[in-house]
């Protein structure tokens, strides 16, 4: 059975990247009928933010990437590294037994010291095969003699990478490649205050989870032959692994990151993040008013394409269409432009229903209240073309929802006499009150007629009309914003234009 995870770590909000990630573990999940996990790689304390863990789970909601397994349910648990430690004692002390592993007792200080004195020759530090026997650990006799007694309280304790060694992995986009072992670190599994690294814990969560399939970043590909020693010390079988390629920035050049994003004025999160630390808050795409359909939409062809035309995909044909095949390892470059056409779509391919919903719940965060569903629909229809953003259809149409501000400036500009317009004005209040403003018949013949006696063209009257209604000479059709419009609001907004007048 196919049973995938996504395991980001609370230090931090979710970056795209990383909810680009989270897509594809989902898609293949739910194309193979399989399971999507949620886990919380959560045993780096020094990085640890509160907030994270429900800015992740916020954000996945709003997406609708919804997990069968994580923190809340699911028989694998606890599915939070932190509460998991027990779990991995027996393995640490496998791997110690054994001599997979063994006992570092460095501390931060000394590595840094050792490195810089390596820089200074023009070398580069690695601790190793090549140069452990030196180094204050448990593999050195020398070490152990000098010191007499040894505490391992405080220790690290470090993967044993056997020398001059060819690893071979497999990931499915790439292929087999092989590494020498000479080039890698011997990891820390377990550091100084008892936490389990990445490296292990995931190991060991992924096998006792059954994950079948590993998607992730290509910025791990680096830790993937130190993943294959763990799962072959440890006697197990690996899961098929798969790097996805970067996503890369709008010039393409170096990988799209929380620290260029601003640079770039490219959106880096899904859900807006204030900042502990800071204390700034950056606005995510929700907040920009883009729909979660078009962003999974816009992720999903980040490094996947289906072949054929079709561009727009709600997540159901996401589901339906994918194949790990489709999958390519070139990076792909974000572009700020073709994310806004694919809401452009996404907004026309709304339902009236869903899109009445967002605007009602846009024009409540403004305190603005309109309950008539049906005039509301009767709105979006007639002005989400000229769209992109839900927000745009409340700004292009707020006249219907709230009187305008009226500049007198500006409309002493454009309405030159002063009497002939309040006069028009005060004729079309009274007409309104004695006569239905909803027969279109009716209404038209009455300003064609009140355009002929006052002697001035029907585009003019219109004008003063228009402007005593939306404030200003653009908007949609006058008859059909009459006609939405209460008759006490009419009124009261031409009246408004009188008084401006005087």
């Amino acid at each position: 059975m196919i049973r995938v995870r996504f395991a980001p770590s609370p230090t931090g909000p979710l970056h795209i990247g990383n909810l680009r990630t989270a897509l594809f573990n989902y898609l293949f999940a739910k194309k193979n009928k399989g399971s999507f996990i949620l886990r919380f790689e959560d045993t780096d304390k020094e990085r640890f933010i509160k907030k994270s863990e429900p800015h992740i789970l916020n954000s996945l909601k709003w997406c609708g990437i919804i997990p069968d397994e994580g923190p809340d349910n699911g028989k694998y648990g606890p599915y939070r590294q932190s509460k998991r430690k027990h779990i991995y004692k027996k393995y640490i002390k496998y791997l110690l037994k054994n001599e997979y592993a063994y006992y570092a007792f460095e501390t931060k200080e000394d590595l840094k010291k050792i490195r810089n004195e390596y820089k200074e020759k023009g070398k580069l530090f690695i601790y190793n095969s090549l140069t452990r026997s030196k180094l204050k650990n448990s593999l050195n006799e020398f070490y152990f003699k000098q010191v007499k007694q040894v505490k391992t309280k405080n220790a690290t304790i470090r993967l044993k990478v056997p020398a001059s060694m060819t690893i071979k992995v497999n990931d499915i986009l790439r292929g087999n490649i092989y590494i020498n072992s000479n080039s890698l670190d011997d990891k820390v599994l377990v550091k100084s205050d008892g936490n389990v690294t990445y490296h292990l814990a995931n190991v060991i969560d992924d096998h006792l989870m059954k994950i079948s399939h590993v998607i992730k970043g290509e910025e791990w590909i680096s830790s993937f032959p130190i993943l294959q020693l763990l799962y072959n010390f440890l006697n197990w079988k690996m899961p098929n692994f798969l790097h996805l390629p970067l996503i890369l920035n709008p010039f393409g050049k170096g990988k799209l990151s929380k620290r260029n994003s601003n640079k770039f004025n490219v959106p880096i999160f899904p859900l807006k993040w204030k900042d502990p630390i800071k204390l700034t808050t950056i606005l995510g795409y929700r907040e920009l008013g883009y729909l979660p359909e078009a962003l999974l939409n816009m992720l999903a062809f980040f490094g996947w394409n289906p072949g054929g035309n079709q561009e727009i995909f709600s997540l159901k044909e996401l589901i339906s269409t994918f194949s790990l095949k489709d999958i390519n390892f070139t990076s792909a470059r974000f572009d700020k432009e073709k994310i806004k056409w694919i809401n452009h779509r996404h907004l026309q391919c709304q339902s009236v229903s869903d899109l009445t919903r967002l605007v009602k719940r846009s024009l409540k965060e403004k305190n603005i209240s309109f309950n008539n569903d049906q005039k509301l629909q009767k709105i979006i229809l007639r002005i989400r073309s000229q769209c992109t953003f839900v927000y745009q259809i409340i700004e292009k149409s707020i006249y219907f929802f709230q009187p305008p501000s009226l500049n007198q400036t500006y409309i002493r500009k454009v309405l030159l006499n002063k009497k002939i317009n309040k006069k028009i004005l005060f004729l079309i209040i009274e007409w309104l009150k004695t006569n239905d403003k909803n027969n279109l018949n009716l209404l038209k013949h009455f300003f064609y007629k009140l355009a002929i006696n006052k002697k001035i063209n029907i585009s003019y009257l219109f004008k003063i009309l228009r402007l005593s209604l939306v404030g200003k000479l653009i908007g949609l059709d006058l008859y059909f914003l009459i006609k939405i419009l209460k008759k006490n609001d009419l009124m009261k907004r031409i009246l408004n234009l009188i008084f401006v007048l005087n």
